[in-house]
Parts: structure tokens; sequence; C-alpha cells
């Protein structure tokens, strides 16, 4: 368990982790959603920080920060290579060499400046159970790689970034990670706790089928933009909630 733990913290994240030694790729996977608990915990201690010598729109700015680098902006990355690769009316070859291009494009430049700027918006309204969200939606955005790997092929048979956790599916077992972050969010949230569960299929969903009919499978930069978009929609989702209260 540990070794599959440290196994996805050196995948996720920049903190030191196991990305060269031998290990379960499914399993590794299938601790994506702790992984990313771990992520939540060390944004709940940057926020604690901030809020003590900030306000609360200077203290997200912080957060928004602290989560680019835990992840090494790899997500971010992820997130301007696909907006870049499939926007348009491109062939799958096409929009596959675009994402492979280390150059970021016009659009990339701004689907990252957008997801910032709605992480930053949700993050600042958050305001009952910040807390508890802040712990909660990094966790859930990992846990949506688990959906992209179950639901579309891998798009670069010659390998590539993530290509990895492709080699052996998935079973439904495998989602046990979603269940206990579903049974945290009700425990400490109560029925709020249907926002962010319905949020994140409803977005999982959506960007997936999206990928479906643009190329019809997906990568390792489609599952960094997934995480991306995952975390700012609920972000922003659950500051609404905050506001109708």
């Amino acid at each position: 368990m540990w070794q599959s733990i440290v196994c996805g913290i050196g995948f996720l994240t920049i903190l030191p982790g196991g990305r060269t030694m031998l290990f379960d790729a499914r399993r590794t996977v299938s601790f994506f959603p702790v992984c990313g608990l771990l992520i939540g915990t060390l944004l709940v201690m940057v926020d604690v920080a901030a809020a003590s010598f900030w306000q609360r729109p200077a203290a997200a700015v912080i957060d928004v920060v602290a989560l680019a680098v835990i992840s090494g902006a790899l997500h971010l990355d992820g997130l301007a290579d696909t907006a870049d690769g499939l926007y348009g009316r491109r062939t799958l070859q096409r929009a596959l060499e675009i994402m492979k291009d280390s150059r970021i494009g016009s659009i990339g430049t701004v689907a990252v400046a957008c997801c910032l700027a709605v992480k930053w918006a949700g993050i600042s309204g958050l305001h009952a159970d910040r807390l508890v969200w802040l712990l909660l939606v990094p966790a859930f955005a990992r846990g949506a790689v688990l959906f992209g790997i179950r639901t579309l092929p891998y798009g670069r048979p010659e390998g590539g970034t993530g290509h990895v956790f492709f080699q052996q599916p998935l079973r439904m077992l495998d989602f046990w990670g979603l269940a206990v972050l579903s049974g945290l969010a009700f425990l400490c949230t109560g029925w709020q706790a249907l926002w962010i569960v319905g949020g994140f299929a409803f977005l999982a969903f959506s960007v997936l089928l999206y990928y479906r009919r643009k190329i019809n499978c997906i990568t390792g930069d489609m599952l960094g933009a997934l995480i991306e978009i995952e975390e700012a929609g609920l972000f922003l989702l659950l500051s609404a909630l905050n506001t109708s209260n």
C-alpha cells in the first residue's frame, strides 16, 4: 500500500516519489484519490498559514499558486497542450502532434489563464466548510483519472506520459478510493456532499464525452487537463453553493 501511495505521489506531484521503481500500475492508480487527499492536506496548511497574514482573496492567490507548485504545473501543461490540440477541426494524428509539441499556443495560454482565474474565484468564494472543500476537491480531481483510464483507449501506441497506466484494465474494485472520498464528504458536510459528488460526476462525464467525440482516445496531457477542469469547476460550484446559503 505504502509503495503505491509513494509512486502515486511521484507521478502527481514534485514531491519525492517512486516514479522509477517497479510498481503495480493498476494498484497505484487506485490510490490516486488518497494521493489527492495528501495534496489537499498540504493545501489546507497553506491556506491556514496564508489566511493568518492576508484577506481571503489574497490567500486564494497563494492557494492557487500552491496547487501549481505542488504538481509542478504538470497538469496545467497538459491543459495547455490539450486545448491547443483539440481546438478546431483537426485529425487525430494532427491533434496528437500538436499536444506533443513542447511549445504552448495562444489557445493553450488562454485555457491556463481561465483555469487559474476560475480556481481563484472559486476558492475566494468558499466560506462554510472552506477547509473541508480545500481538502476534498484535489482528491476528487485526481480520482477523475480513474474514469479517464477506464473509459477511453490510450492514444499513443508508441508510448508516452501515462502509457503505463493503460497496460492493465481497471476493475470496479479499483474505484474504492472514490467511494471513501464520497463517504468522507457526507461525514463532514452532510447533504451538501451531493454537490461535490454530483459536480464531480458531471464534469468527468462531460469532459470524457468531449474527448470521445473529438478523437475517441486519451493521453497523459488530456488526463492532466481533466484534473485541472475538475479542480476549477468544483471550486467554482462549491463557492456558488456557499453564496446561495
